[in-house]
């Protein structure tokens, strides 16, 4: 049977695991497989693994347990190899790798911050301060402008809100990447200008969490910012 990875830790960390299930139907008991410096919290893997709900919530609850009691580098959900000796032999082979990043996140937590501007404000915005999409507007509502113009106003809005979404997310980064160890960014989806994570020492985390309430306060309320954390790091995996 192919086996599930939950997390790597060093082998000096408590790894309590205990009252706590794994993936699966019926749940799977976890384990850990050691080496000297690494250990892996595994589980047998079941044969159709799917991310509902209560497999999600098993994964995510031992990241949790684990974070409580030091620091643990996340693998996403789904994550299966063939077995115990497979898994031990990448601990082996990437020791140094995995400990370096032990060390990187030690101590941190990722946030990860998504934002976006209410649609019709920015287009408010636009054609109160671009004097050329005012024109073409107005000509456009006058009904005596050429066919075309609808187009050129589409595209010309298009570009403007691309660069003003563009000066919109370096704001946010620069309000707030002094707070962090590291950030990485994600393609933003639907009205979404802006998808990025932190890695945040526990330390900074107050400054942190007040400079994003700053930050949203600046930018009004026109503004969605949407904050998740303290997550396990699995973005600086």
């Amino acid at each position: 049977m192919s086996v599930y990875v939950y997390s790597i830790v060093a082998t000096t960390h408590p790894q309590g695991l205990e009252g706590l299930d794994g993936v699966g139907k019926p749940p799977s008991t976890l384990r850990t497989v050691r080496t000297e410096d690494l250990s892996a919290v595994v589980s047998d893997a079941p044969e159709e693994l799917r991310p509902k709900r209560r497999d999600l919530a098993a994964h995510q609850a031992v990241q949790e347990r684990l974070m409580a009691d030091g620091t643990v580098l996340p693998l996403q959900f789904g994550f299966t190899t063939a077995d115990d000796d497979a898994v031990r032999e990448v601990l082996e082979e990437r020791v140094e790798e995995f400990t370096e990043r032990l060390e990187a996140l030690e101590g941190c937590a990722e946030y990860h911050l998504k934002a976006a501007q209410e649609e019709e404000a920015m287009l408010r915005q636009i054609l109160r301060e671009s004097d050329e999409a005012r024109a073409l507007n107005e000509e456009i509502r006058s009904g005596t402008g050429s066919p075309d113009l609808p187009l050129a106003l589409g595209e010309l809005v298009s570009k403007e809100v691309q660069a003003r979404q563009d000066r919109l997310a370096g704001q946010v980064l620069d309000a707030l990447r002094g707070f962090a160890r590291e950030e990485s960014g994600s393609p933003p989806a639907g009205n979404d200008f802006l998808s990025v994570s932190f890695l945040v020492e526990r330390d900074n985390e107050k400054s942190f969490l007040a400079a994003e309430q700053d930050l949203a306060k600046e930018l009004g309320e026109d503004f969605d910012l949407r904050l998740l954390g303290p997550l396990p790091a699995y973005s600086f995996v």
